[in-house]
């Protein structure tokens, strides 16, 4: 709805939801579950925005990384209020990062406005719990605005005033070593491998020296072209999603998990000490302690590795520890990278890295 509103005044480009998503039954009903990645642009800003419709699709990116988000807009349906993922989504939010969230209750339109104030204030009080205090919540209609009524068309904008006014413009490390966590990799005929993520900080110019680096693989390529939402550039920087050509590099070696680097500035590491906060039973996690033994799935940027937590004894939900991880494949990591814990289909527990091994 967002593009579709500003695309009528030049500032964005609007894809139909039958070019985002064929699947019949999502196509009639007008809305899709597949993840997608749009630009626009407001009066005083310009967004790279990733939307995440589908559950599994914010799960997997939020807990591995993918999108590095300055903020977040939370959409809530104004009829069926906080559900089960809506807690699960806040919790990773707040677990990884983001700072700044804005809410877009939906489907206000054909809501009781009486009922959708108690959805406004569970929603406060939910926000609240993990952090996020006095957050602005716009009341919109996505299908009304997608149908052009004047009302709910301003009720975009306005939700788009929300997000400049409330989420400040992010600290970008363009300065630093270049680094781009991998999020996917593509072979274009007659031109090569083509790798795409976000850039974490840096920049990275046509013509410059690149490694990549995890998961067992170690490789040097030089950057032949560099694209932002299709479009050629002489650069990228830090902020940028991106899609990187690499000279004289097959498919097969380069993966998904893996990160591009400025040569010399990251190593891919199997053991590290971190703190751990399990999740307790509320906030979506496990119900039993944890036992020396214990192997979950690690959520490091844009992979997931099998590891062990080196335990000393039983810890319970909701217990914090400074810890030892041993990884089942080594990964680029860095002092103060975020990860998610997750066991059968459950987010249990969030750390930060605090040292890694040589």
């Amino acid at each position: 709805m967002i593009t579709k509103v500003l695309a009528e005044r030049g500032q964005a480009t609007y894809t139909p939801f039958e070019r985002i998503d064929r699947t019949p039954e999502e196509h009639s009903r007008g809305i899709t579950i597949n993840i997608s990645h749009v630009e626009y642009e407001t009066a005083t800003r310009h967004y790279a925005h990733v939307d995440m419709p589908g559950h599994a699709d914010y799960v997997k990116n939020m807990i591995t990384g993918a999108a590095q988000l300055d903020g977040a807009i939370l959409v809530v349906s104004a009829r069926d209020g906080i559900m089960p993922q809506t807690r699960e989504h806040v919790l990773l939010a707040r677990r990884v990062g983001v700072e700044h969230l804005v809410v877009a209750v939906n489907k206000a339109d054909g809501a009781d406005p009486e009922l959708t104030d108690l959805v406004e204030l569970e929603l406060q009080d939910l926000l609240g719990e993990h952090g996020y205090r006095g957050t602005p919540m716009v009341r919109v209609s996505g299908l009304r605005a997608l149908e052009g009524d004047p009302y709910w068309t301003a009720s975009v904008e306005a939700l788009l005033q929300a997000v400049d006014d409330h989420v400040p413009v992010p600290v970008r490390y363009v300065d630093a070593p270049f680094l781009m966590p991998v999020e996917n990799v593509l072979t274009i005929t007659g031109r090569g491998t083509v790798v795409t993520g976000a850039i974490e900080r840096g920049a990275v110019r046509v013509g410059d020296t690149v490694e990549a680096v995890g998961l067992g693989g170690e490789l040097t390529a030089v950057v032949t072209g560099v694209e932002t939402f299709g479009r050629t550039m002489e650069r990228g920087e830090a902020g940028d999603n991106a899609a990187v050509l690499l000279r004289g590099v097959r498919r097969e070696q380069v993966r998904r998990g893996m990160v591009l680097a400025a040569p010399g500035h990251q190593r891919a590491h199997r053991t590290f000490t971190a703190r751990v906060h399990l999740l307790t039973a509320d906030e979506g996690g496990r119900r039993t302690a944890v036992a020396p033994g214990y192997r979950p799935q690690f959520y490091l940027r844009t992979t997931d590795v099998p590891g062990e937590l080196l335990l000393p004894g039983p810890v319970r939900p909701g217990d914090t520890v400074d810890v030892r991880v041993e990884l089942g494949k080594p990964v680029a990591l860095d002092p103060g990278l975020g990860f998610a814990i997750r066991e059968g289909g459950l987010t249990v527990g969030a750390g930060t890295v605090l040292t890694v091994d040589d």
